[in-house]
């Protein structure tokens, strides 16, 4: 069984990752050319980023707020969340930018927040009474 009702807590965890994913896709594409000398990220790759996170948001929206979940769906969430964690200290160690401290600031606060969400997200998933439980009741 790939689909379950799930637990408010997962659910909450996606409907917020969304909407904070949103909100950065956004300010990022808006702003990026604005902080680029604050944060010593290319305007290129700030903006790539905003880019890519709001089709993101929609995904992660759409998947939250669907009456049975779908767990290939979250799980691919919480991949997401894993990989984009890990590129974004990848790019600090990479060499191939060279940010402000504050920069650095930025790339790790927003790594470390989109780790929060995939640990949450997997917590819902995972935990006693949640999505995965209620298969495992259901079939065994």
């Amino acid at each position: 069984m790939t689909r379950a009702n799930s637990s408010s807590f997962l659910r909450n965890a996606l409907v917020l990752d969304a909407a904070v994913s949103g909100a950065t896709g956004a300010l990022m594409i808006g702003a990026a050319g604005m902080v680029d000398g604050l944060l010593g990220l290319p305007v290129a790759l700030t903006r790539s980023a905003g880019i890519i996170l709001i089709p993101y948001a929609a995904f992660v929206a759409y998947v939250g707020t669907r009456d049975s979940l779908s767990l290939p769906a979250v799980w691919a969430v919480i991949v997401t969340n894993a990989l984009w964690a890990a590129a974004s200290v990848a790019l600090l160690l990479s060499g191939w930018v060279a940010p402000t401290a504050l920069g650095y600031a930025f790339v790790i606060a927003q790594a470390a927040v989109v780790a929060v969400f995939g640990e949450l997200q997997y917590r819902g998933l995972t935990a006693p009474g949640g999505v995965r439980s209620m298969i495992s009741g259901r079939l065994g």
